[in-house]
């Protein structure tokens, strides 16, 4: 028996070389064609590293800007003042002597707004208000240590309350507006009185360093919560 071949014979050789050419051909095509979807393959999967280090870098510039945002959108730590006071002397302080007493009723201050003298017997939570507060309750915060800064709201833009806000410590502080200030900004403690111009002023720093929390108030370390809430409290 005459072994299989995977080529055609012919015994005429005109045909048996045209035989052989198709043969040839044929197996050309057939590798041109691997080839062909090999390359194919080959795009393909480049597309798809391509497609993948597009949507890792996306991903990665997406989770960089928002650190970054949260980094420069997150609201401002509170100021930090060391409590109690040294003596230093600020440029522009008025110190009184009031005298420290609960009363009914309203009170006729000396200073505008008071920085002490007597008082009622609740005392102002200490935190931010939109509202005016009675003076009354204010000046007992400040017999507990807590400073009440006051401004003009007429006076003040928003950029300059934002200003004067990131002065404020976390506590032992009121803000709030007071209609018939002598300046845009006053800032009390007990006894004690700083009128400022411009909201950035660095005496304002100054102040609470030794004025906030000072041992020199009748009740230092007193409550400045779990009194009473006035109008318009934000914090």
């Amino acid at each position: 028996m005459t072994p299989t071949s995977d080529k055609r014979n012919s015994g005429n050789p005109a045909t048996q070389a045209q035989i052989n050419l198709t043969v040839k051909q044929q197996r050309e095509a057939q590798k041109q064609a691997k080839l062909a979807e090999y390359q194919r393959q080959l795009a393909k999967r480049k597309r798809s590293k391509l497609v993948w280090w597009i949507v890792g870098i996306t991903a990665a510039i997406v989770i960089i800007g928002l650190i970054v945002a949260s980094i420069v959108f997150a609201p401002k730590p509170p100021a930090q003042y060391t409590e109690g006071g040294d003596g230093t002397e600020i440029t522009g302080v008025e110190t009184f002597t009031n005298e420290t007493l609960h009363v009914e009723g309203t009170v006729d201050y000396a200073q505008t707004p008071p920085a002490g003298g007597p008082h009622a017997n609740a005392w102002l939570n200490c935190g931010i208000y939109s509202e005016p507060q009675t003076n009354e309750n204010a000046v007992h915060s400040l017999e507990h240590g807590a400073v009440w800064v006051t401004y003009d709201a007429a006076a003040l833009s928003d950029d300059d309350l934002a200003t004067l806000k990131s002065f404020l410590p976390s506590s032992y502080v009121i803000l709030s507006p007071y209609e018939g200030l002598p300046t845009p900004i006053v800032l009390s403690a007990w006894n004690a009185q700083l009128q400022i111009e411009d909201a950035d002023d660095e005496r304002i720093a100054q102040f609470f360093e030794e004025y906030w929390r000072n041992q020199n108030a009748p009740e230092p370390g007193a409550l400045c919560s779990a009194g009473i809430d006035g109008p318009g409290k934000q914090s």
